[in-house]
């Protein structure tokens, strides 16, 4: 949490830091907004039920633009507050909106068709709480211009995918519902000269519950030290 909780000026802050994660890009190419499927806005979802947790509001509809990476390449995913706006002098996410990040793939026959309601979903990154040093996974946006990189898995079979980027914000979270979803999906075709399985998957919606301890949680109480990520596993290093 890096800054100390002032109660009486925490709720204030609450209501002005929604953020969308908008841009991506691979090493030292920026691909912008081109794959992106921008929600209508930067206000999160708050039902883990909703057919809107796998991709956003709107997020079924595919966009023209498409990703291209090689397996095995790095890739990034950015968050900011508002639309187009790439300051690093601006938090990606603020109003003590702490949360942890993750990011998870899906194979599709179609990246600019396909549902991501639909899909099966891996996790291939994740920062929650590293209670040494009071860091959560949106910390590392904020400390790192909204962005957030991983390797795209190099056993992965060559094809098209979406790529979902996803942070929770866990500020009013002890209390049922209360837990902000943030995500957005970017469509990516993925070249891989291997033919390697594709890793288990889960559903979203369906893989998260809102009694899970890493969505309904007190991150305010004293003592707080230890966080479970919600979801499943980060897939095994095997994959990379």
């Amino acid at each position: 949490m890096k800054s100390v909780l002032v109660a009486a000026g925490v709720l204030a802050q609450y209501a002005a830091a929604h953020s969308i994660f908008q841009q991506a890009g691979s090493g030292s190419k920026d691909f912008g907004t081109t794959c992106v499927r921008m929600p209508p806005n930067n206000n999160p979802v708050t039902s883990v039920g909703s057919q809107d947790l796998a991709c956003n509001v709107g997020g079924s509809k595919g966009v023209q633009g498409l990703c291209e990476v090689k397996a095995g390449d790095p890739f990034y995913v950015e968050m900011h507050a508002q639309p187009n706006d790439r300051s690093c002098s601006n938090q990606a996410i603020g109003g003590n909106h702490f949360g942890p990040v993750m990011v998870y793939m899906a194979k599709v026959s179609d990246a600019k068709t396909a549902s991501g309601a639909s899909a099966s979903w891996f996790k291939v990154d994740e920062f929650g709480y590293d209670a040494a040093t009071k860091t959560w996974g949106t910390d590392t946006l904020n400390s790192n211009c909204g962005k957030r990189s991983f390797k795209i898995p190099s056993k992965i079979p060559a094809g098209d995918y979406l790529v979902r980027a996803e942070a929770i914000a866990l500020h009013t979270a002890g209390q049922s519902g209360g837990a902000q979803f943030y995500m957005s999906c970017y469509q990516v075709r993925v070249s891989s000269s291997g033919g390697g399985q594709l890793p288990a998957g889960v559903s979203l919606p369906g893989a998260y519950k809102a009694s899970d301890p890493g969505i309904l949680v007190d991150i305010w109480k004293n003592g707080f030290s230890q966080y479970t990520i919600p979801g499943p596993r980060k897939i095994d290093q095997s994959y990379f």
